[in-house]
């Protein structure tokens, strides 16, 4: 090629080789595109989405690590409002952190956790009702829980020896509920969860003992704990078990239970008057006792008043079966709520002969037992001597 040739030609442009076409060879009638624009945009369009998606996971990885290794989301406090929560029978720290930040108490679970972590009381968390506020610092919420002085009820205390009829008194005077929400329960029994010895009467099972009742419970479950609280008793005592081995039914032995407790005034003597009572019942041909149980309370009872009241001769002739100065046997249910002594004395009677019992300081409960008639007789004299410089009696 001629430095002419090279000069005419197009094939280099600035000294630089540049493609170009032979229109006469075949299959090369138009000349090939470069990579334009459009194709260079989509390549930038693609790092584009490479680039964001590369950050968008680096930003979800550092916001995990954050969250992991930052404090969890707390409320500042103090609160504000009132949150009566309920703990359950069951829940664990975080249950109870996540019922927490159900009802807008804390503000996450992690931050309650966090907080039982660091307090080794809040393993002991009790199951009960307790007043919190909406948006409380969660170890504030913590401090609260952990505290079972700060369970919400109210607490009732029943005592021994009494009749259905006291224990509703007492109920209504201590809780948010009239007489005739208890007395509509107490209608109808089978709904109390009464053993079947008792006959559907709640005379004798509504047990005496200090209940805390929550704010929710109601007069029905109120009733229920105390039937409960009464079979968890009669468990104790192996009532069933004692009523077979000494020939009565359970039912027989709880109304020897509730006499006893009207009796008896000290520890000592309950066993005693227990076997008193056996005795009698086992022994009617006794020219003295013809198997009456003679006991005053039965007789008061009988009349619809305390059981504690002296008796008249008048008294002494109401045509009651519950008039055990005119009826033999047993009363036919129990007469007041006896505890846990004693049903204890009705299912472990003390050993002994005595038919006969006084007590001759009323003052000190001191109670003389005796199987002489005559004996009885002085015992009762020491007793008129003991009311005549008394106002005990």
């Amino acid at each position: 090629m001629t430095e002419h040739d090279l000069e005419g030609d197009d094939s280099y442009a600035g000294g630089e080789p540049v493609l170009a076409y032979d229109a006469t060879s075949p299959g090369r009638g138009r000349r090939r595109k470069g990579r334009g624009v459009p194709g260079c945009l989509a390549v930038i369009v693609a790092l584009a989405i490479l680039v964001g998606g590369i950050y968008v996971a680096a930003t979800k990885g550092v916001d995990a690590i954050q969250a992991q290794f930052s404090s969890a989301q707390d409320y500042a406090g103090p609160g504000r409002g009132k949150v009566t929560f309920e703990v359950h029978e069951g829940d664990s720290v975080t249950a109870i952190g996540r019922n927490l930040k159900d009802v807008g108490v804390v503000s996450s679970v992690q931050a309650f956790t966090d907080a039982a972590s660091a307090n080794p009381d809040a393993t002991g968390i009790q199951v009960g009702f307790y007043q919190l506020k909406k948006e409380m610092k969660a170890s504030d919420a913590l401090e609260i829980l952990v505290d079972p002085g700060n369970i919400l009820s109210n607490t009732v205390t029943i005592p021994e020896g009494l009749r259905v009829v006291d224990i509703v008194d007492i109920l209504a005077a201590k809780t948010n509920f009239k007489k005739k929400a208890f007395e509509t329960v107490l209608a109808d029994p089978s709904q109390l969860g009464l053993p079947d010895y008792a006959n559907g009467n709640p005379e004798g099972y509504l047990f005496p003992s200090t209940y805390r009742f929550g704010p929710t419970e109601k007069p029905l479950a109120m009733l229920q704990a105390m039937v409960a609280r009464f079979k968890q008793a009669a468990a104790d005592a192996d009532l069933e078990g004692a009523a077979a081995n000494l020939g009565y039914t359970p039912g027989q032995l709880m109304t020897v239970a509730s006499l006893v407790e009207a009796e008896a005034r000290r520890q000592q003597d309950r066993g005693k008057v227990a076997r008193v009572i056996f005795n009698r019942l086992e022994n009617p041909d006794n020219g003295q006792t013809n198997g009456l149980l003679q006991i005053d309370a039965t007789v008061n009872y009988a009349l619809d008043r305390q059981l504690g009241v002296g008796l008249t001769l008048d008294d002494l002739n109401v045509d009651s079966p519950y008039n055990t100065y005119k009826f033999a046997g047993l009363p036919p249910t129990p007469i007041e709520a006896p505890g846990d002594a004693a049903i204890q004395a009705a299912t472990h009677p003390t050993e002994g002969p005595w038919l006969y019992y006084v007590t001759v300081n009323l003052r000190t409960g001191e109670t003389k037992f005796t199987d002489s008639y005559d004996e009885f007789l002085s015992f009762k004299n020491e007793l008129d001597v003991y009311c005549q410089t008394s106002d005990a009696c």
